[in-house]
């Protein structure tokens, strides 16, 4: 499929809207209720319109419990999860996954070979290598970059511990040493997992977020959509950030200045290329996807991160993915935008 991609400095507003916008009304005397809560080291909200007859009895714990199951599962914080046990159980271990888990790393491993493994949930053994994990972080004391043969060494021991899912079976392969890290995939999950909560309880009409990341369905009881500033790059000039319309669409934004480490005048992001076993140095500051689920959402802006403007955006337009990269030229930002984002302004 040829690429067609909109590049110009960012200096104008934008607004997004989906192009199969048709919401129905909530009905006459709706109102808006808030909860809120902490989870994954971060923040969550719940935005739910609720009809004269809806009750708002236990959905608070509900929601807080859909947020805690995943934790539970995948935190690499936590030395008791799911996550935490598969990364230290012994070479030729096969651990039975519960259904969260398993769509999560189904998900992950697709996201792998579909992008050449510039995207790669068994990656986490780099991610601490680097200072980015729950352990010897880059801010603390004593950190150090590790060298050309740590890295070496680290992508020689990956290479050698392929991970392997037993999709019939629902069971993950632990090879010897395969270290996963979701935390690129999970929260946009969790945020799933609060919509599809409020789904089943009937409520079609909600704005959902935890860390930044969020997922709207329906409208407002004034039929207005769920309107939320996209996220732009804090530490450049000249970024105006764009709305959009979250209405059956969710959002996330990966951005080299959410965690780095400076050697010398090179910035060093948290967003490693698995493939080099390296930070990406592409200039990419930021890539913000729409999608959907928040867990495709989550997982591709950092693909596309990793892959960069020319590929990323080639990958985008062949699996028709909404994303604009904001690159980092001459000091100054740059705005790519894929066909399909594009194709939702207005």
């Amino acid at each position: 499929m040829p690429t067609h991609a909109s590049a110009s400095p960012v200096h104008e507003r934008a607004v997004l809207i989906p192009l199969d916008l048709a919401p129905a009304a909530p009905a006459p005397g709706s109102r808006v209720h808030a909860v809120d809560g902490a989870s994954m080291g971060t923040t969550w909200s719940a935005r739910v319109v609720l009809g004269p007859s809806d009750g708002v009895d236990g959905l608070q714990a509900a929601l807080q419990a859909e947020l805690d199951a995943v934790v539970v599962q995948m935190s690499h914080w936590d030395d008791a999860s799911l996550l935490s046990r598969y990364n230290r159980a012994p070479a030729g271990s096969w651990i039975d996954l519960p259904p969260q888990f398993f769509e999560v790393i189904d998900y992950a491993l697709w996201a792998r070979d579909a992008s050449g493994g510039a995207y790669d949930p068994a990656a986490g053994s780099l991610v601490t290598l680097w200072g980015f994990g729950p352990v010897r972080r880059y801010d603390g004391a004593g950190f150090y970059a590790p060298d050309a043969q740590a890295v070496a060494r680290a992508q020689a021991q990956r290479a050698d511990a392929p991970v392997t899912l037993d999709r019939a079976r629902r069971r993950l392969l632990q090879p010897g040493g395969a270290t996963l890290d979701l935390s690129s995939v999970a929260k946009g999950y969790a945020v799933d997992r609060l919509a599809f909560c409020l789904a089943q309880r009937g409520l079609q009409h909600y704005l959902v977020e935890a860390g930044g990341e969020l997922r709207g369905a329906g409208v407002k009881p004034d039929g207005q959509p769920w309107w939320v500033e996209i996220e732009g790059v804090p530490d450049a000039a000249g970024a105006t950030p764009a709305v959009v319309a979250l209405h059956g669409l969710a959002i996330a934004t990966s951005g080299d200045y959410r965690q780095y480490f400076r050697q010398g005048t090179q910035r060093v992001s948290h967003t490693l290329d698995p493939r080099t076993g390296r930070p990406i140095g592409n200039d990419v500051a930021s890539v913000t996807v729409l999608a959907p689920s928040c867990m495709a959402a989550d997982a591709l802006s950092t693909a596309l991160a990793v892959l960069g403007p020319v590929d990323g955006l080639a990958f985008a337009a062949r699996h028709g993915l909404a994303a604009r990269f904001l690159v980092r030229r001459a000091g100054r930002l740059d705005e790519v935008r894929s066909p399909a984002w594009t194709a939702l302004l207005q």
